[in-house]
């Protein structure tokens, strides 16, 4: 375990994520509506992560319990990650991170509609959004209406207009 430098919370919750990468790794669980595995996580984000980065933040990611990695039921050779409830209690600093870069980063319209839809949605949505995710990485029961199926829908509304 790696020596920490103070004990600011603020501190140690980014030394949890380690860097730009780690927080890239989690939306794309959070947001991907899915577990995901490795070649999942290489070949589906935007920002083109190397492989060897990946590695390296999907072991830190799983060392400091934010992901789980599991053997993939469908393909032996295969493991998935999935969110653990740590990571799933990050979606309001998702949500405020998604905020700021709206207001002030000039993001596309395209992929800044999910953060506007938790935005509008404030903390209701998020937990909404929370619920699902535990459905989806942890088999809690599955909610009654979906965050992300919202949030995909202003998506495929933003690309027609």
């Amino acid at each position: 375990m790696r020596l920490k430098r103070s004990g600011c919370p603020i501190n140690l919750t980014l030394e949890t994520f380690g860097d730009r990468w780690s927080l890239i790794i989690l939306r794309d669980t959070m947001f991907g509506g899915r577990r995901r595995s490795f070649r999942s996580f290489l070949t589906e984000s935007m920002e083109g992560i190397a492989s060897n980065i990946l590695s390296d933040r999907l072991q830190r990611l799983t060392a400091s319990g934010l992901l789980t990695r599991a053997a993939d039921p469908g393909h032996k050779q295969r493991v998935v990650y999935s969110l653990t409830e740590s990571a799933i209690e990050l979606v309001p600093l998702m949500a405020f991170m998604g905020t700021w870069g709206i207001r002030h980063a000039l993001p596309s319209i395209e992929l800044s509609t999910r953060a506007q839809v938790l935005e509008d949605g404030g903390p209701q949505l998020w937990a909404e959004f929370m619920d699902e995710l535990r459905h989806i990485h942890l088999g809690s029961p599955a909610p009654q209406c979906s965050a992300l199926a919202k949030m995909q829908s202003a998506y495929e509304a933003s690309i027609l207009a």
